[in-house]
């Protein structure tokens, strides 16, 4: 197991669901709708074009109604088993203004249950400090706790 950076935040999970329905749920736009965000946020857009070099467009809105677009591009993809995505490409890899993260998402098989691991990479300690203020851990806990619920009733 690895040890966080100055640039890496990490969140691990026992979830009771097996790896494919882990993977559905990251990986199927109207399931990804229902886990994604926590409250009082809501995801009200996805789109997952997923290959290496495939995009992906979350679209999430805030309590206020604002919207907030998140684009990215697959890296990896290792059908429930390792999903790997960024930010700082949008479409046809075109540069973003602001590369913010990677998340490197693995999915271990352990029979009915998973062993569920986001690694978010940084690209400056900066970042990696202003998403941990943000709420990182609570927000993302919060998710997957919601993404485990999904899992298990599929």
């Amino acid at each position: 197991m690895s040890t966080e950076s100055d640039r890496e935040l990490t969140l691990t999970r026992i979830i009771e669901a097996p790896p494919a329905k882990l993977f559905r749920c990251w990986t199927e736009p109207e399931l990804l709708k229902q886990w994604f965000t926590p409250p009082p946020f809501k995801t009200i857009h996805a789109e997952v074009d997923l290959r290496p070099g495939g995009s992906s467009l979350i679209v999430m809105q805030g309590p206020d109604g604002g919207k907030i677009e998140c684009p990215g591009i697959y890296l990896e993809v290792i059908p429930n088993e390792k999903l790997v995505f960024t930010d700082a490409y949008l479409s046809a890899w075109e540069p973003s203004a602001k590369p913010f993260m990677t998340a490197i998402l693995t999915f271990d098989d352990l029979g009915d249950r998973t062993k569920y691991t986001a690694r978010v990479l940084h690209w400056t300690a900066e970042d990696r400090k202003a998403h941990e203020e943000m709420g990182f851990h609570q927000g993302w806990g919060v998710a997957t706790d919601q993404l485990a619920e999904l899992a298990a009733k599929l």
